[in-house]
């Protein structure tokens, strides 16, 4: 079964699509974000590393990081909260070669496990791409829907939530 399937990616957030581009995110404190996998907020509190994968650097794509549970998952009035957009990321680059429209904002999750969303859309070439008026209630399929993305070509998710206190006791991060 797709893990976005069952994670309820696909339903809450988007609409049935076909990975076509490989999108490997990597944050500094850990390895690559892999469906399902659990970080803690303190190895998220950096940008990612974002790699798009593509046919050529003439290919643009837009990067979507949201949370669809904030601010708990048993009551997501803020749904989708923005954590971060980059668009005009050419094919075979990376996020950072990209516009960055909406800064990184790292998740801090205060109640239940919180999904956290890497989308990558395809652009139909270079375009401008506004900043929403806030990060709380964004929603990723009108987004698309304005801006003429379509489905998705790539998206990840990782579960996050509230860092115990206690378990940090000791460490440095």
């Amino acid at each position: 079964m797709d893990p976005l399937v069952i994670g309820r990616v696909v339903g809450d957030v988007l609409e049935p699509f076909t990975s076509c581009v490989s999108l490997r995110i990597l944050y500094d404190s850990c390895s690559e974000v892999i469906n399902c996998c659990e970080l803690k907020p303190f190895q998220i509190i950096n940008q990612p590393r974002v790699e798009v994968g593509g046919d050529d650097f003439r290919t643009f794509y837009t990067l979507v990081m949201v949370d669809p549970d904030a601010p708990s998952p048993g009551n997501p009035n803020q749904r989708e909260y923005l954590h971060w957009l980059v668009t005009n990321i050419p094919g075979t680059t990376g996020a950072n070669f990209g516009e960055e429209v909406v800064s990184y904002e790292s998740p801090r999750p205060m109640m239940g496990i919180h999904r956290i969303i890497f989308i990558l859309f395809r652009q139909s070439g270079r375009q401008t791409i506004y900043a929403p008026g806030w990060r709380q209630n964004f929603n990723t399929r009108d987004f698309s829907e304005v801006y003429n993305l379509g489905l998705p070509v790539a998206a990840t998710y990782f579960n996050c939530k509230r860092q115990n206190n206690s378990a940090r006791a000791g460490r440095r991060t």
